[in-house]
């Protein structure tokens, strides 16, 4: 009679656990700061900010959305701080962000923001708490990790569903607007091609909306497409080269050809390998007119394949 009990209290526990699945926030982010160049500094504040920053990043609630633990999305900050004022606890440098998800059926993950953003100014006392708060500016960091979160999420849901990024869109053009006001740099309207505004004009603006129709076809309908059929899935991503010509030959300065470029270059490479030379070529003579200077890597897409 005991064990009997044993066991049933044993299968009422594992119920409950299994009724309660495990929640996670959204991102799974590893940060990392570079102070190499910043001499004479205490080396521990920036050892104080890496932790601030992952622990504000992985622990903030961005969406209302249910995340596994296994779901959540996979990114990286790398901080380069070229310059530390030691007396204000002013940083200046750049952010480099990358994110990934996975591809269908696969261990192979595909990035989707491999981006630099050389406009970081920020002011940081060592141990001063981040707060994040979407009414109100509480600091150019957070606002600089609040847009890059969004960004970062919008971009991802995008892959998944068509356009299913609005929501996160609006949320980062919120925190555009409010930092607008400060006179912050890399927040202005037309301060740059490749400063927030701009790289979040490239995913919103009409004339560049083409780039969120390759998001989700290049993704969901190409890549992992590819597990049931390689041709079918590579002739998807052919279709999102044409979509990335017409932003091309309509806004051939907008981010969001070079964010491309960054991120998928090397990838193409690799999807095409196994196309035929017709195929490859015409890739390439897509391609070229877009990325001039990367004759060098793009001239592989055009290689044969050695491969067994």
């Amino acid at each position: 009679m005991k064990n009997l009990k044993y066991i049933i209290a044993i299968i009422g526990v594992c119920l409950l656990w299994y009724s309660e699945p495990l929640q996670a926030e959204e991102l799974n982010c590893e940060v990392e700061i570079n102070a190499s160049k910043v001499s004479n500094a205490n080396k521990e504040i920036f050892k104080t900010l890496q932790e601030a920053i992952a622990e504000y990043m992985n622990t903030t609630k961005w969406t209302d959305a249910q995340f596994g633990t296994n779901e959540r999305i996979e990114c990286k900050l790398f901080f380069t701080i070229s310059e530390y004022n030691d007396g204000t606890g002013q940083m200046k440098g750049d952010l480099q962000i990358q994110s990934k998800r996975p591809v269908y059926n696969s261990s192979y993950t595909t990035t989707i923001i491999n981006f630099k953003d050389s406009k970081i100014d920020f002011t940081y006392q060592e141990n001063e708490p981040l707060v994040f708060s979407e009414v109100d500016m509480q600091s150019n960091l957070t606002a600089i990790l609040n847009y890059y979160a969004f960004m970062i999420i919008a971009m991802d849901f995008d892959t998944f569903s068509f356009k299913g990024g609005d929501p996160y869109y609006e949320k980062a053009a919120n925190v555009v607007r409010m930092a607008q006001s400060t006179g912050e740099s890399g927040w202005k309207a037309f301060e740059d091609t490749k400063n927030r505004s701009a790289v979040l004009s490239a995913y919103t603006d009409k004339a560049t909306e083409g780039i969120r129709q390759i998001l989700y076809d290049y993704h969901r309908l190409g890549l992992d497409q590819m597990v049931l059929s390689v041709d079918k899935g590579r002739a998807t991503v052919t279709k999102c080269l044409d979509i990335l010509k017409k932003i091309h030959d309509d806004t051939p300065m907008s981010v969001c050809l070079s964010m491309f470029k960054d991120a998928k270059l090397d990838e193409l490479v690799n999807i095409y390998s196994k196309a035929n030379m017709t195929e490859k070529q015409s890739v390439y003579e897509t391609l070229y007119p877009i990325y001039p200077t990367e004759g060098q890597r793009l001239d592989k897409i055009k290689q044969e394949d050695t491969g067994n």
